[in-house]
């Protein structure tokens, strides 16, 4: 499933955003208080300089009383507003940080909710860039973009309001002159919308290109590919920069236009204005304050070109972020109204369960299985007989697309997760491991447990010695993935990690196929006493942990061919019997 939304107008998506974080919304009244004491005190150097010329110095000598009455009262407003100023500062900065934050936590979760089907559709580094750089261009655009809207806006009125007073004439032409402006900025703001959410686009693609060569850098190096690598890194980089620039022309463009709308205004402004003078129409203090409120009335609308490139900026990553919330998860948590089943002897049953991954051939058909309690079954097959596929439907990483699966008679669909991952844990191929310390990584099967516990859990799996051996013991560092560890020594940590968590069913998929001979031979006595008292189910890549099996599945095309014992199979013409003649060939080369 794509994470592409339906495309949204800048309005429409801002409206949406701002319903994702109440805490923006919160207190915002007394923010913009704070913004209109802030704007009106902007006005009174104006009010205050033409007073001084109309008044303090319009009799035969001036009133130096009323001027030093009028300063004061200007540096008791200047005061006021700058207080008003870093108060409506620190409640922005507060708001955005914790509604943002909020947002980045949403969408972090639901991208984690996501089915494995969505997220291999996204490259991983573009999910991160999702929740990260498109995040961080919101908070660059609220906490400084935002700000200057809302005091523009005020200065904007603020400025017209007291130049209507002193002269509709000259407010009406400062208006006049920018009207050509106001009809071309929706045509540049659709420019620009589809300019930087390619722009956010081209970021998520680098960050992809960049997160997948840091990953792969080990067998980067080994076939040599550097070069290659840094070939795709730079045809990013340069699509990136490409949208930028685009974007950037279309800023650029915008830019000297209020430029000019700016200097036809003060110059028909100081003409008409010495027109008016001239007929008595206006007085000097009037026209020198008038020529002061210009100046607040005009940079607001300067500075909207670069809040537009800010504002549409953002608005692209607010577009990205609600396309990742508006995905429905394709495997949902029931929830509360989900089933809690008791923990214990576990059967699961497969009727007429199909499956097929989106827009692709069915690769699972009509698959009927029973699996008891406490029974052993491997599952064997050709690579792309569907056995991975079986061992996700079973975990319900995946939802089959036909029939059902159910445990001890409840459809899987209807089980509350945290039952399903309590009762069902899977130990995958890679073994997966956070950085951190062995314990941490063991304990994530049990996060109460305590050291003694792991040391307990990794005596009876047989792996005391190779704990010893260790350079910390439980406290040594694994590395990011795990890569101070081999792929084996990996393989053993995930299956301590299962034993810890101690399930109803435990999963094997393949979990020993990078372990090497002396220490399959010690596992497999340790899973001998792990998969005691509990049902198993083992993908098995060698035959001989398929041999030691209650019942073997044997998937061939997606369909089970063969099902039956060990002995029972290898005697009979068929698809296991040829595995096994090929695997027993192998071990003897």
């Amino acid at each position: 499933m794509s994470l592409q939304g339906v495309e949204r107008s800048a309005i429409a998506t801002v409206r949406a955003g701002l319903s994702l974080t109440p805490e923006f919304r919160r207190g915002l009244l007394g923010t913009l208080a704070l913004a209109v004491v802030a704007t009106a005190g902007k006005v009174i150097v104006p009010i205050a300089v033409q007073q001084t010329i109309d008044v303090g110095l319009g009799g035969p000598r001036p009133d130096v009383g009323y001027i030093r009455s009028a300063v004061i009262a200007c540096a008791v407003a200047v005061l006021v507003t700058a207080f008003a100023s870093y108060w409506m500062n620190v409640r922005l900065y507060k708001a955005t940080e914790a509604s943002l934050a909020t947002l980045r936590e949403r969408g972090f979760r639901h991208v984690h909710d996501l089915s494995v089907l969505t997220q291999n559709a996204e490259r991983r580094g573009a999910l991160v860039s999702r929740v990260t750089t498109d995040v961080d261009q919101i908070t660059t655009f609220m906490q400084s973009g935002g700000l200057t809207i809302i005091v523009s806006t005020g200065q904007v009125l603020v400025a017209s309001a007291l130049m209507l007073f002193y002269s509709w004439q000259l407010t009406l032409l400062a208006w006049a002159c920018f009207v050509p402006l106001a009809f071309a900025l929706p045509r540049f703001q659709r420019w620009l919308s589809a300019a930087y959410t390619q722009v956010r686009q081209r970021t998520g693609d680098v960050l992809a290109a960049v997160s997948e060569a840091v990953v792969g850098a080990a067998v980067i190096r080994a076939y040599g590919a550097e070069d290659r690598t840094a070939e795709r890194l730079d045809a990013a980089i340069d699509a990136n920069r490409a949208a930028q620039t685009r974007a950037q022309r279309i800023i650029a463009t915008v830019f000297p236009l209020t430029e000019i709308m700016a200097a036809v205004a003060v110059a028909g402004v100081v003409l008409l204005g010495v027109r008016l003078g001239a007929d008595g129409d206006i007085t000097a203090g009037r026209l020198v304050a008038f020529l002061f409120l210009i100046t607040l009335f005009i940079a607001p609308l300067q500075v909207a070109t670069e809040v537009l490139n800010e504002a549409q900026n953002a608005i692209a990553g607010w577009r990205r972020i609600l396309d990742v919330l508006d995905t429905p998860p394709d495997v949902a948590d029931p929830g509360p109204s989900g089933v809690e089943t008791p923990r214990g002897p576990i059967s699961v049953s497969f009727q007429n369960v199909g499956f097929a991954y989106p827009g692709g051939p069915p690769v699972l058909h009509d698959i009927d299985v029973d699996i008891p309690p406490c029974s052993r079954i491997a599952v064997v097959g050709e690579t792309g007989s569907g056995k991975t596929t079986f061992a996700k439907l079973l975990t319900r990483l995946m939802d089959p697309t036909s029939g059902r699966i159910t445990v001890d008679g409840y459809d899987l669909r209807e089980m509350r997760f945290s039952s399903l991952r309590e009762r069902i844990v899977m130990v995958p191929q890679d073994g997966f491991l956070f950085d951190g310390t062995l314990a941490d990584n063991i304990r994530y099967g049990k996060p109460s447990a305590t050291d003694e516990e792991i040391r307990r859990a990794l005596t009876e799996l047989g792996l005391a010695d190779w704990l010893e051996n260790l350079p910390a013991g439980l406290d040594t560092r694994v590395g990011q993935r795990g890569e101070s560890l081999s792929a084996g020594e990996r393989q053993l940590v995930a299956l301590a990690r299962a034993y810890l968590a101690d399930p109803d069913l435990l999963l094997l998929d393949e979990a020993t196929s990078a372990v090497d001979p002396a220490t399959e031979v010690r596992l497999a006595r340790a899973l001998e006493g792990v998969t005691r008292g509990r049902t198993s189910v083992t993908i098995a890549h060698r035959l001989s942990t398929a041999e030691a099996a209650d019942e073997i599945l044997v998937f061939d095309k997606g369909r089970i061919a063969q099902r039956g014992p060990h002995a029972l199979l290898v005697a009979q013409p068929g698809p296991y019997a040829d595995l096994h003649a090929n695997w027993v060939a192998a071990a003897r080369s």
